[in-house]
């Protein structure tokens, strides 16, 4: 079966909010959450962008069963992978061993505020190469000296951590990557159905691992309501990885999506209350080789329907059509 989650998505509530989202979820009967974790919203009307291990944190203790997850953080701008380690070696602790580490490139909409400049793909998936190696010697115990290319850790050692570590999922969007996360990674996490990305994955190592999706939709019982939310916050999808970890701000989706039509954001995200609609959303990613979907409800202050609906309607209909 597919199992189905939920994402806590910072970029359109605020932190008390977040928490008691996840509750709702876990009480809806989702089979994980993810959490997005950003600096900034990907645009501006969606308003909140709350610092996500402190959501992450407090939803541990308010949650009993739920399995967390980061969806992603990046370890080599904003955080350093010694501070990295040591948070989701907190955060497993904290969630009785219910976390797992999901860990990506990055976009420059959130690293570029410690002023260390955007370099080129290549250039950032060796950083992220090399964050992973220090975050696994420090999930290993004892203390760790390291001087890379691109990091230096001097005498760095977790005194609180899991007996068994985190799993580590690496974000892909290319070739490049699927190769990174089937060396390095205990699971893989992306936002397209793309096959070639599992089995590009599942070459380099990745055969038998989990793999991770995302889909946005926008429940509402009223569909032109719903449309017209996920335009307003969520057509910044539309511009694709390579495109959106490129672009430094919110204003910067503005301009790129400003000739974007509600009509092109609909034809990509289930708009309405049409569990048939989700269902053949969600199919792609199973044919794909997809274990997990975290789906996306767009409107931070939609998320209480959504929660009902999903418990009555939705989920007991995705399991029943994708076993």
């Amino acid at each position: 079966m597919v199992r189905i989650g939920y994402t806590m998505m910072t970029e359109q509530a605020d932190p008390r909010s977040l928490v008691e989202h996840v509750v709702g979820a876990e009480w809806a009967g989702f089979d994980f959450a993810v959490c997005s974790d950003h600096y900034f919203p990907w645009l501006a009307s969606q308003g909140h962008s709350p610092h996500a291990w402190t959501v992450l944190g407090a939803a541990a203790q308010a949650t009993e069963r739920i399995p967390l997850m980061t969806y992603v953080t990046c370890p080599t701008f904003r955080y350093h992978p010694a501070v990295v380690a040591q948070q989701a070696a907190t955060l497993a602790l904290l969630s009785d061993g219910r976390f797992r580490l999901g860990l990506g490139a990055g976009e420059n909409l959130n690293e570029h505020v410690v002023g260390g400049g955007w370099p080129p793909a290549d250039v950032r998936h060796q950083r992220l190469e090399e964050a992973v190696e220090i975050i696994r010697e420090l999930f290993a115990g004892g203390y760790v000296n390291h001087r890379g290319e691109h990091f230096t850790v001097e005498s760095a050692k977790l005194w609180d951590r899991p007996d068994r570590p985190p799993p580590i999922g690496i974000a892909v969007s290319g070739r490049q990557s699927c190769e990174l996360a089937g060396r390095l990674a205990d699971l893989l996490i992306a936002t397209e159905p793309r096959p070639e990305l599992v089995r590009d994955f599942q070459r380099a190592g990745g055969q038998g691992k989990p793999c991770v999706g995302q889909l946005p939709l926008s429940y509402d019982t009223d569909p032109d309501a719903a449309r017209k939310r996920a335009h307003d916050q969520f057509r910044w999808f539309a511009g694709g990885w390579k495109v959106n970890s490129e672009l430094p701000g919110p204003s910067s989706f503005e301009a790129a999506t400003q000739f974007v039509r509600q009509e092109d954001v609909a034809a990509s995200i289930p708009c309405g209350n049409r569990v048939d609609a989700v269902i053949e959303a969600v199919r792609p990613f199973a044919d794909a080789g997809f274990t997990e979907v975290a789906l996306v409800q767009i409107g931070g202050d939609q998320q209480a329907p959504y929660l009902d609906w999903a418990r009555d309607e939705l989920l007991p209909a995705l399991r029943e059509a994708l076993p």
